[in-house]
């Protein structure tokens, strides 16, 4: 693909239209719109400020430079239930895409066992409880916790 216009991808079995953030158009719209270009520090504040507004649980932000290429920051979190996991994930994203102009890719959202949202420079991670103990992804970036960083 050309990395151009929209683009289209299965999300959840469902077709989804996604349009790239990253293009010179969608540079120039964001910026004739008053919206900012975010910092990878102003994005991880904004997605902690929404998932403790959200009232998420055991929230762990996970520093990834110099460890993978993926992005800057990770952030782990729990929901009590699949509906909670799913409606922190919507606002998440659409806070993200009012305040930055920033459109997030989202899997998982329609089931609401683990929701994985990709911003561009931070990586959140939604779980139910149960599921984020199965993974333990924490473990896999930051053995032994050293390295995480409970979100206060």
């Amino acid at each position: 693909m050309s990395g151009h216009g929209p683009t289209l991808f299965l999300e959840d079995n469902a077709l989804s239209l996604s349009t790239s953030a990253d293009t010179p158009a969608a540079r120039e719209a964001a910026s004739m719109s008053g919206l900012q270009t975010p910092t990878s520090e102003k994005l991880l504040d904004a997605v902690l400020t929404s998932l403790s507004d959200d009232k998420a649980e055991d929230v762990v932000q996970v520093n990834l430079r110099g460890k993978s290429e993926m992005g800057d920051f990770m952030v782990i979190a729990s929901g009590r239930s699949t509906r909670q996991v799913s409606a922190m994930a919507e606002k998440l994203v659409d806070r993200i895409k009012q305040t930055y102009g920033v459109i997030s890719k989202v899997e998982g959202k329609d089931i609401g066992d683990w929701v994985l949202i990709d911003t561009g420079d931070v990586i959140v991670h939604i779980f139910r409880p149960e599921v984020r103990e199965f993974y333990q992804l924490e473990k896999m970036w930051v053995p032994g916790t050293a390295g995480t960083q409970q979100a206060t």
